[in-house]
């Protein structure tokens, strides 16, 4: 790992003593296994030999310059309250850091210390120093992994990296793959353009297996997607997707995670799609086929925006979304039907069981009627239809405490008093889910995302 200072890092790194006038502050080399300077500005460049197996501390700010990866058999740990920041640059220009199949992140922060990854010009020390449409400033952060995918060959080139670098492939066949720990943290102000329509999401998570652990983890005021899943089986609790451009949610190739507490809201007039899901990679009666399973979510959108989808399921994906809430959509649902299926759609993985809709709320979208919600595609009576069968409803009355997209203190995605969401959650079954019995990411007191995030920190959350 190759570092700059700002200080005298020579002094820090030899045994001899000198003095001011001899010492030389040029750019030094630390070796893994070396103790590195503290209390500094340490820039980390881009480099074939990786970060090495190292840890990042909380009392350095770490500078990303270039593409940076944890290779193969080499451990990042992050201690908690760290800060990295990401330099600006578009296309080969750009930076972020990529955990590459082999290699492991361990970055656990805390509730009261999370780890911040922000662009260069972020002083974090300043609440509002950065505008809420500061996005772009820098890449990401992207982990890949060896659990199965159903790109044809078995693995593939991760986007939002230059096809020819060997170590963003992803993808293998151990669903137990382990890259690693991020829990409590927050990714700000990212998604460079790498080239044409090819920005880097907040979060990528390549191929990554069930061995990783993704838990209280925010993206907020990304340029592309807020967290996006490209096959794996890795599973999240506690995502907050906040103010990004693009879809909060996104995955493809055969994702099959489990998932509960997810918290996405969009700006008045901007964003995609709450959730964009897609299945084959084609063909696209690829398998394994996009199933994950996904409850307990408070999904926002931008109020009315034109166009604006609260899901989209494409390209033969499937998925179970049980006990969430969508709201503030000017779209509803859509379910592909293709006239040709031969290669398989998401009607298909409906009908299958694959795809399912079971004890949502929908509180404003479309015209508050399910008719509404499903017309938004040609077609969709076979949606219709389900969504009657299973416990859904759909209402114009508010089961949220407060909406607002202003730093006002006055956003409270909790459920409100006597609201339809304190009730009528489906039992889920398996150990990683926690069985509670309303609607949504939040029970009628209790926010997570308080203290931790910069949704909080900027005075969002009531």
């Amino acid at each position: 790992m190759k570092v700059t200072s700002k200080f005298l890092i020579a002094l820090l790194l030899t045994s001899s003593v000198c003095t001011f006038t001899s010492c030389n502050d040029d750019d030094e080399k630390v070796e893994p296994g070396i103790e590195e300077p503290q209390g500094q500005e340490i820039v980390v460049t881009e480099s074939a030999q990786g970060t090495g197996t190292v840890t990042w501390t909380a009392n350095n700010t770490y500078i990303l310059d270039g593409f940076v990866f944890v290779n193969d058999g080499q451990t990042l740990t992050i201690e908690p309250g760290t800060v990295i920041k990401g330099k600006p640059g578009e296309g080969e220009n750009a930076s972020a850091l990529i955990v590459a199949r082999g290699g492991k992140i361990i970055a656990e922060g805390t509730a009261e210390k999370p780890i911040i990854f922000t662009a260069l010009q972020d002083d974090v020390t300043k609440v509002d120093d950065m505008p809420l449409d500061a996005n772009g400033l820098w890449g990401g952060v992207i982990v890949l992994g060896k659990a199965t995918i159903n790109k044809a060959g078995g693995q593939g080139a991760i986007e939002g990296i230059p096809a020819e670098e060997a170590r963003g492939v992803y993808g293998g066949t151990n669903d137990a793959d382990n890259s690693g720990v991020l829990k409590y943290v927050s990714i700000r102000h990212g998604g460079t353009l790498i080239g044409a329509g090819n920005e880097i999401n907040g979060l990528t998570l390549g191929g990554v297996g069930s061995g990783t652990t993704i838990d209280y983890i925010e993206v907020f005021s990304n340029q592309d997607d807020g967290i996006e899943w490209f096959g794996g089986t890795v599973n999240t609790k506690h995502l907050v997707s906040a103010f990004n451009n693009d879809d909060m949610f996104d995955y493809d190739q055969g994702w099959r995670g489990n998932n509960q507490f997810w918290f996405g809201i969009y700006n008045e007039g901007a964003g995609g799609t709450g959730g964009e899901f897609d299945g084959g990679s084609k063909p696209d009666d690829a398998t394994p086929f996009s199933i994950p399973t996904i409850a307990n979510a408070t999904i926002i959108g931008g109020m009315n925006l034109d166009g604006q989808n609260a899901v989209m399921l494409v390209d033969n994906a499937g998925g179970k979304i049980y006990n969430s809430i969508f709201a503030d959509f000017a779209g509803g649902l859509v379910v592909e039907d293709l006239d040709d299926a031969s290669v398989g759609d998401s009607r298909q993985r409906l009908e299958t069981g694959d795809l399912v809709f079971k004890s949502n709320i929908f509180s404003n979208v479309a015209d508050n009627t399910f008719a509404g919600i499903t017309a938004v595609a040609p077609n969709q009576g076979y949606l219709l239809e389900h969504l009657n069968a299973n416990n859904n409803r759909v209402t114009a009355d508010p089961v949220l405490a407060s909406i607002s997209r202003r730093n006002n203190k006055t956003l409270s995605p909790l459920a409100a008093s006597g609201s339809a969401a304190l009730s009528g959650a489906t039992a889920l079954e398996g150990s990683f889910f926690t069985n509670v019995n309303y609607i949504g990411a939040f029970d009628s007191s209790n926010n997570w995302m308080k203290g931790w995030t910069y949704l909080d920190q900027l005075g969002y959350l009531k």
